[in-house]
């Protein structure tokens, strides 16, 4: 089926206004309809919310930017049903045999438990999917221009096609990129570096043959041997990176050392972008414009790569995800797997600020869990970039460094550090050595449990002892967090408690614990009426068990009622998911 676009006019679901003004009451306004403020709308949907996104452009930008995910995103795709859409393809995602880390080769096929996954997509491809399944209001060609924080709320200032108008929302994400008006409006400082000396240049050009092989993607440059995609190649003169999208046109990356005395606003034409590739690699790259009619999108950034970070990620009602809240160098692949993962973790915590339940201090958890993850990976990007410059002393770390990654301990640590395996939370307790991490999916004999109970968003107990008191203790919680009792060959406790963003809020036995991280992380519980009997199994629940013979669902389902606050914003919808993506 087509995709299609949100009309930026209001929808009755979101819209408390006059005609006159314009002005909107919303839950959530996200700024950006990038891959990160989309994967975050996707995530309240699931937390029953309908947000209205806010983008500048007019509509969705078509320009090769990303080409790919790295890391423990692509698992995240996979646990929310989306790397099938994505893909195409049924089953798990597979990590990657072979990466590099500042272009020094990792041999990551004999790692147990690889965790580096990689998965090929166009970022353009990646919002369309992300926008289809978010099925929320999209508004383009409308910007933010000022935004006030008063009790409560929100005041938000816009200028759309009809003009400006103002409106009003309980909190505001800025998704809206490096050059952020939210965070410049909120009052956000984003201190960091600008590493200068070297001019980047990228393009999308047929490259020919006998250089270029279109089956399989690969090249073949005289002096430097057999290149293979989606890898970087660093030589005497600057470093050459490129990927093969669609059959015979590669995107191309070429870095020089030294200024060009160009500025990233001169038009560059192909011959310069030829010229730069016979520098570096020191032949000639014969290439030429995409014969198809698309376009070339010739590009030179000759003012340096940023690396900044956030003063903070939350100031009051005003949030901060992805480029917004952290710039750094694209060496590695870093970005998307940075910037959805800040994604999955905020997205729960206003839905249950909103529903009534959230815990006082669960809102700055946002910081104080992904500030830390932001820095770590612009020191891992800086640290490649460093690897990639010229001179005698860098090739001599170069050596060093291949030496010591021979050892596959050395190479699970930097598999870890890039794909973001080694993340663990601060949660207050180390009682169990899972907690804080990401929770792995487990096997069954007629499926994985995780990859399919995570679809819903919503935090899970996995009871894998059969262990009722365990049980009664969550089920005052149920209304928000599934029950489900299941056996799998090792588990990894007797009932494991995962967050909604995947990761392990308490792992163990005693049910006195377990009633603190629920309070912890999923507030007061919600007491039941006398007059309503107790829910029964949840629908999604029932429909898992009878796909997966061999192990047995306790959920113990949620209420269809909603129960809301006084002064809830009328922009709940439905806790499900608009029909999956048809390709």
């Amino acid at each position: 089926m087509p995709l299609t676009t949100t009309t930026a006019a209001p929808t009755a679901a979101t819209s408390t206004s006059t005609a006159d003004t314009g002005s909107v009451d919303t839950g959530v306004l996200i700024v950006g309809a990038g891959p990160n403020g989309l994967m975050l709308a996707n995530e309240l949907r699931l937390a029953g919310l309908r947000p209205t996104v806010l983008d500048a452009l007019p509509e969705r930008a078509t320009a090769p930017k990303a080409n790919g995910l790295v890391g423990r995103v692509v698992q995240a795709l996979d646990y929310r049903g989306l790397h099938e859409a994505v893909t195409g393809s049924p089953g798990p995602p597979r990590p990657a045999p072979f990466f590099q880390f500042g272009a020094l080769p990792l041999d990551l096929s004999t790692l147990d438990d690889n965790a580096l996954f990689a998965l090929p997509v166009p970022q353009h491809r990646l919002e369309e999917l992300l926008e289809h399944q978010a099925g929320v209001e999209i508004r383009r060609g409308h910007q933010v221009t000022d935004l006030t924080q008063r009790d409560g709320h929100v005041t938000v200032d816009a200028a759309g096609p009809d003009g400006p108008y103002r409106l009003t929302t309980r909190y505001v994400v800025g998704a809206d990129g490096g050059h952020s008006v939210v965070r410049k409006r909120a009052g956000i400082g984003f201190p960091g570096v600008t590493d200068e000396g070297f001019t980047h240049r990228t393009g999308s050009v047929v490259l020919h043959e006998p250089i270029a092989d279109h089956r399989t993607g690969r090249l073949e440059v005289p002096g430097m041997g057999v290149l293979w995609p989606g890898t970087f190649h660093r030589t005497e003169h600057g470093v050459f990176a490129f990927g093969m999208f669609q059959p015979g046109v590669y995107r191309v990356t070429l870095i020089e050392w030294g200024q060009s005395g160009l500025t990233d606003t001169d038009e560059m034409p192909l011959s310069e972008l030829r010229e730069a590739a016979h520098r570096v690699l020191g032949v000639d790259l014969p290439m030429s414009e995409p014969d198809d009619g698309r376009p070339s999108a010739l590009d030179r950034r000759a003012e340096g790569t940023n690396s900044r970070l956030a003063d903070r990620y939350r100031k009051g009602r005003v949030f901060l995800v992805g480029d917004a809240a952290h710039v750094q160098s694209g060496v590695g692949g870093p970005g998307l797997n940075l910037g959805l993962q800040d994604a999955l973790n905020l997205g729960w915590k206003p839905a249950a600020d909103l529903d009534g339940w959230a815990p006082p201090d669960l809102l700055d958890t946002y910081e104080s869990e992904r500030r830390p993850v932001g820095l770590r990976v612009i020191t891992h990007s800086r640290a490649q970039t460093a690897l990639l410059s010229e001179g005698p002393n860098i090739t001599a770390l170069r050596e060093v460094l291949t030496e010591l990654l021979q050892d596959q301990s050395a190479v699970r640590r930097i598999s870890d550090l890039m794909s973001g395996a080694d993340t663990v939370y601060d949660l207050g307790t180390a009682a169990h050595p899972l907690i804080g991490r990401w929770m792995p999916d487990l096997p069954l004999p007629h499926g994985r449990i995780f990859a399919h109970l995570s679809r819903s968003g919503r935090p899970l107990l996995l009871d894998f002892a059969d262990n009722a008191a365990l049980r009664a203790t969550a089920q005052p919680w149920v209304d928000r967090v599934d029950i489900h009792t299941t056996t799998t060959p090792v588990p990894p406790a007797d009932a494991v408690l995962v967050r909604p963003d995947g990761y392990v809020a308490w792992a163990g036995t005693a049910p006195d614990d377990l009633a603190h991280a629920l309070h912890r992380w999923f507030g007061t519980p919600t007491p039941t009426p006398p007059h309503e009997p107790p829910a029964g199994p949840d629908q999604s629940s029932r429909s898992i068990r009878a796909r997966t013979e061999g192990w047995r669902t306790a959920s113990r389902g949620r209420s269809t009622r909603a129960r809301r606050r006084p002064g809830r914003v009328p922009d709940r919808c439905p806790r499900t998911r608009p029909p999956p993506t048809t390709r």
